[in-house]
């Protein structure tokens, strides 16, 4: 399966004319999907990491994005629930912990409500969620609703993009260091984990992918499912382009320089 061959992609799916025969060429469409699709590519990325955002617009991501954080221990409740078999769930079942954490331990939501505080916003406002965009609320409820109502293969598939994340944290990571005065070390650790944990769940993902998705319309739908994750997180950032760039921002929602944190 080559680039050629995948043009008649849509916005919702690889289109019907395309018939994959093999796990290989799943995994190679899998992976076009991620090259040409995944939120990396977004103006909104570049102008983050690059250091074109003042800070009002960095707080304004980074409390949008916890609504998407705090929720992927519950999509992740929802994908364990359409597993029978016992040895899925409990491969599952630690994508949760990373999230909430457990007694004694931190989790990747305690590590992003780190980020927020050391951006100068007030915790019970971003846990709030009351000054969130709209369409991030859309968006990340529509992507628990799919877990729920599609093939438990296509819940699984959905997860994909994890494959092309690790990139997409180091760029990050090294840019909002390297431009930004007000960001440090600590804050970035949510970051620094997920180099480790989103490999080893994408290849896990993966492999599942690859060995369920036995029929050209099964791989098709697991296509299908990237598809749909990577405009979930495509239109958040439309949002905050729109909002925060182009000086668009909602009623009710964030406003820079009115929720700072308690002092």
């Amino acid at each position: 399966m080559n680039a050629a061959s995948l043009t008649g992609m849509t916005a919702l799916s690889i289109g019907k004319d395309i018939r994959l025969t093999s796990a290989e060429e799943l995994e190679a469409t899998l992976r076009h999907i991620g090259a040409t699709r995944y939120h990396s590519l977004h103006p909104f990325h570049r102008l983050l990491h690059g250091g074109k955002l003042n800070k009002g617009q960095v707080q304004a991501w980074a409390l949008n994005r916890y609504y998407y954080q705090s929720t992927i221990p519950i999509k992740d409740a929802v994908v364990i629930s359409r597993f029978r078999d016992r040895a899925t769930r409990l491969e599952w079942r630690h994508r949760i912990e990373d999230h909430d954490g457990d007694i004694g331990s931190e989790g990747g939501i305690e590590r992003w409500l780190k980020l927020t505080e050391g951006l100068g916003l007030d915790t019970a406002y971003v846990e709030s969620t009351e000054g969130i965009l709209p369409a991030t609320r859309f968006a990340v409820e529509a992507y628990v609703h799919y877990c729920r109502e599609k093939s438990p293969l296509e819940a699984i598939a959905s997860s994909l993009t994890e494959l092309f994340a690790p990139n997409l944290h180091e760029e990050r990571i090294s840019g909002m260091l390297e431009h930004y005065d007000f960001v440090n070390p600590d804050i970035m650790s949510y970051f620094k984990r997920r180099l480790a944990q989103a490999p080893r769940d994408a290849g896990f993902a993966l492999d599942y992918v690859k060995a369920h998705a036995v029929t050209p319309e099964q791989r098709a739908s697991v296509c299908n499912a990237l598809i749909f994750k990577t405009n979930v997180l495509w239109v958040q950032l439309d949002a905050l382009q729109h909002a925060y760039v182009e000086g668009h921002i909602p009623p009710g929602a964030f406003v820079p320089q009115e929720h700072r944190r308690a002092s």
